[in-house]
């Protein structure tokens, strides 16, 4: 079994009458040889990695190695804790984990890339919020890991998944996507649903650059895998509530590969363009490399 498009993904959930997950899983189990047992134990081994990141960086207030980042996702979840956050529960602490994934990744720790480094705080952003305010399963979490390979796998062999290759759509974009399908299987959606919501996450950061500040996925990459995690939570609750997405999945993953072959060089992780060139920016870069000369 070879998944080409989201569109035979679907027709392969209804043929099998089965969730995305276990139409990944059995896709796994065929392409690796491996018996779904042992496919299953590795990635509850990721989840668990996953969460050892979050409750390293939600407690940790030291500033990364940079200096440019740190600190953030304790106060995130102090805010959160003094009933301030205007967003709810589910955006704010899927948004404190987030920051505390993308710090300790920057602070050197153990993250899971989902589909990479730099975009890898979102889908533990959203999956421990679902723990946290559903109850959810940690077996429905490992469950909702497949999910979201499923849905990455696609885009990846679609398009791209990386920054120097297609800009910030490809990564966080793609992360945000992955992330919103699974909400969706994770709450009870069906395949097609959870394939809108991928689709309506991925439409909202069409064009997305690339852009780091000193060459570090830090600034501006952190902070835009917090506001990730709010737009997968939008796009779940607009596919749950019945909205489509107009654009089928398939033709938005071509739009953000056509899209991403046309954005200039400079807005593909060179460093020489956007934020990364802003006065603040380009001081930020010769304090750190000067400290290294």
């Amino acid at each position: 079994m070879e998944i080409q498009s989201m569109s035979e993904l679907i027709e392969i959930c209804t043929r099998e009458k089965k969730p995305i997950s276990q139409v990944m899983l059995m896709m796994e189990e065929r392409k690796s040889g491996r018996d779904k047992e042992t496919i299953i134990k590795m990635m509850e081994e990721r989840l668990i990695k996953m969460k050892e990141a979050v409750d390293s960086g939600k407690n940790d207030p030291s500033p990364a190695p940079s200096g440019i980042s740190g600190g953030d996702a304790m106060k995130m979840g102090d805010y959160v804790r003094r009933g301030k956050s205007l967003s709810g529960n589910y955006i704010s602490d899927a948004m404190t984990f987030s920051l505390a994934t993308s710090e300790s990744n920057a602070r050197m720790g153990v993250i899971v890339a989902t589909p990479t480094a730099g975009a890898a705080g979102i889908l533990p952003g959203v999956l421990f919020s679902l723990h946290k305010n559903d109850g959810t399963s940690y077996k429905d979490l490992v469950m909702g890991l497949f999910t979201a390979s499923a849905l990455g796998y696609i885009i990846a062999n679609r398009a791209f998944i990386s920054g120097a290759a297609g800009g910030c759509q490809a990564e966080v974009g793609s992360a945000t996507a992955m992330a919103a399908g699974t909400i969706v299987e994770l709450k009870g959606g069906t395949p097609k649903q959870a394939v809108n919501a991928t689709a309506i996450a991925m439409k909202s950061l069409l064009g997305l650059v690339c852009d780091p500040v000193a060459g570090l996925v830090e600034v501006p990459c952190i902070k835009r895998n917090v506001i990730g995690t709010s737009i997968a939570f939008s796009a779940a609750d607009l596919s749950l509530a019945g909205v489509e997405s107009r654009i089928p999945c398939d033709e938005v993953i071509e739009a953000m590969y056509k899209v991403g072959k046309d954005m200039p060089r400079v807005l593909k992780e060179t460093s020489l363009g956007g934020l990364a060139m802003t006065e603040t920016g380009k001081k930020v870069k010769e304090r750190l490399f000067s400290k290294k000369s």
